[in-house]
Formats: structure tokens, sequence, C-alpha cells
């Protein structure tokens, strides 16, 4: 492929990169960031990797992402194979393409357009990238960011590629994302045979008016920023399947993407004080896996906004709907954040596609943040 993004993402879409491998696409990034002369460290825990690269000094841009991709599916299902990037009247299909290979491309080619005009750029910009964002991200860039906490690094800028545009490149623009809260519901009764139920205890048949309570719950309202907190059911799971045995435990979990109206704690309490006046036995097991965040109007925002619609000649709306994201991580550190990029239509879905030009409209757009972030003393 002539065109310089196309052909990058070419490179990164034939590699498997299923979470939370890499399968080569970070060394391809590196090597592109190099020969413009970034500085890379490396930090590999287990079976996920990241690089932070950095260039210049002073006030820092980062631009991060991630080279991990969900699984494929039924190759079968797919039009075109999906480790295999194909072009079919200006679309481009293949796992990963909109999230977030597409974007990663288009990062890294406007670095080398911003390099090759403005060498000598005042500010300091920077990639952040890991292989460990489509799973549960413990050894991603919560990881590099403690390494670089450690050292006093200041990053006052992210802007992350995540897909968040939903008809053209830049409709939407997100400046902050309610929290992830996964909880495991372990619930104990007395196993007995289905045909003597007053010798048994069927947990199940317990636990479903405290599931009903939970359901109806309005955690709150929301605010002008945050649609409102949500809880939802993902998996029922009891000890036993046997048309003949009532179950002795059966497992629930279920998520909570809560905003910053109410804190997990406080969903905690609530959910436990149902499940205590329901006479459960039970355990229960939480994880936290992002915080909600949210960047305000000001400098940061106002000049990535102005980026979208000097490039594509619209007004961007700002959001904080959809799923959760890695910028809590930045945010906890003091960046602002801000995340932007391809069309999310059909992110982890079979048959994942991207246009070209949106490819090459959204390489415009983050060269002009570069250009308004890094060559400002601000």
């Amino acid at each position: 492929m002539s065109c310089p993004i196309l052909a990058l993402t070419q490179q990164l879409v034939c590699r498997p990169s299923i979470s939370p491998h890499d399968a080569g696409c970070q060394d391809i990034l590196m090597s592109r960031l190099q020969k413009i002369g970034f500085t890379i460290e490396i930090l590999e825990i287990s079976n996920t990797l990241n690089f932070w690269a950095w260039r210049g000094h002073g006030k820092t841009l980062v631009f991060a992402g991630h080279t991990d991709v969900v699984p494929a599916g039924d190759p079968k299902l797919w039009m075109y194979p999906p480790f295999q990037l194909t072009v079919q009247n200006g679309v481009l299909f293949g796992r990963g393409v909109a999230d977030m290979k597409g974007a990663l491309a288009s990062m890294i080619v406007a670095a080398e357009r911003f390099v090759n005009m403005h060498e000598h750029h005042i500010g300091r910009l920077a990639f952040l990238i890991t292989s460990d964002e489509e799973t549960s991200g413990a050894h991603g860039t919560v990881k590099m960011l403690e390494k670089l906490m450690i050292r006093n690094e200041r990053l006052e800028y992210c802007l992350i590629g995540e897909p968040t545009s939903t008809k053209v490149i830049g409709d939407i623009v997100k400046n902050g994302r309610r929290g992830s809260m996964t909880a495991n519901l372990h619930v104990h009764g007395i196993q007995g045979h289905i045909a003597y139920p007053y010798l048994a205890d069927n947990p199940i048949h317990r636990v479903i008016p405290a599931l009903h309570e939970l359901i109806l719950i309005e955690w709150d309202t929301g605010n002008i920023f945050f649609p409102p907190t949500t809880m939802q059911i993902y998996n029922i799971q009891p000890s036993s399947v046997t048309s003949n045995i009532i179950p002795g435990d059966c497992c629930i979990e279920f998520n909570f993407r809560f905003n910053n109206q109410i804190t997990e704690l406080m969903i905690q309490e609530r959910v436990q004080e149902v499940l205590n006046r329901h006479q459960l036995q039970y355990d229960i097991l939480w994880n936290i896996s992002r915080q909600p965040f949210f960047t305000p109007r000001g400098y940061f925002l106002d000049e990535v906004l102005n980026a979208v619609e000097h490039c594509t000649h619209h007004s961007p709306q700002l959001s904080t709907a959809g799923g959760a994201s890695d910028g809590c991580f930045f945010h906890k550190i003091g960046a602002q954040v801000v995340e932007l990029g391809l069309v999310n239509s059909t992110i982890h879905q079979i048959n994942e596609c991207a246009k070209a030009s949106d490819l090459q409209l959204l390489s415009q757009v983050y060269q002009r943040i570069m250009e308004n972030i890094v060559m400002s003393s601000r």
C-alpha cells in the first residue's frame, strides 16, 4: 500500500495480537519512533508488553493506546480473513482496525510528519502503548505509569486514541468515563433431591428476590456530565446442573458502571444491605478495574475541540458514555485526559471495519493537536 498510514495499519492488523499478547506490533511502532529521535523504554510484565517513548523536553503531551485486540470469533463468519487487512471500496476490514490499530497508525504517521516539520519543538511529545487494555489491564498502562511516577515524571496532557466517533470522525470527543466494578457473589444453600425440596435449600430461589430488588434500584440519576450508574447481571452459574439435584451453591456475577455521583463503597454497602435483608448465606468479592474520571473545559480540551473543528469542519459533542478506559490511570496522576479516535460502530464485532479516509483525517487531527500543544509553552 502506497499510503503510509494504510501500510502501517496493514502491518499491525496482520499480527494476531489477542489480548494480552502483542504479536510483534510494538516492535514496529518502536522502530518507527526511534527513527525520528524518540527514546524508548520497555516494560514487560507477565505476557504484557508496554513501552514509553518520548522526544523533547518540557510539558508533555502523551498519545496513549493499545496494540491488543479482542478475539476474532469464528473466522467463517467474516467476509474476509480477520487478521489480514482487506480494502474494499475504500473500507478497511480486519480485527482491530477500528479498535485501535488504525488510530495507532494515524498517531505514528502524524508524529513523523510533525517531527519532520518541527525538529526542534518546544515541549515533549510522548507515547505510552500497552498490550493489556482489552482484558484486565492489571499489567498494562497502570504499571507503566507507576514506574514513571516513581521518578517524578510529569504528564500534563493525554490523548487516548480509543474509537469515540459514532458516524464521522470527531463527532464525539470523550472527556470522561464511568468507572467499572464487578461483583462475584457466591450464595450458599443445601444440596438435595429435586423431588424433596423441603430437605434442601435452593440458593437460586433464595437469591432471585434479592437480585430483582437490586435490578430495580435507581443508584443515581447522573448529572450534566455523566449518565446514571447502571448494574447488569452477566452470569449465573449453579454448582450443579443435573435435572434431579437442587444445587448447593450458586455463583452470580454482575457489573456496575458508576459515575462521580456515587462511590464504590456506597454501592457495595447498599448491595450487601439488600443481600443481608434477604437473609442470604453468601460470600462476595469485589473487583474495581476502573475509576470514573472527568476533564473539564480548559486549555487542553479546547485545543482538541479546535483541532477537530479545523480539520473536519464540524463541531464535536462531548460525552462520557460507553465503556471504561485507561484514561482513569492518567487522570489519577494529574494529567488532563481526552479520548478521540475512529468510528466505533463495528468494534468487537464480526467484520470490524473503518474507512480509509477516516484514518487520513484522524491523522491530520492528531498532527494539529501536536502542533497546538507541543509547540506551545502553556
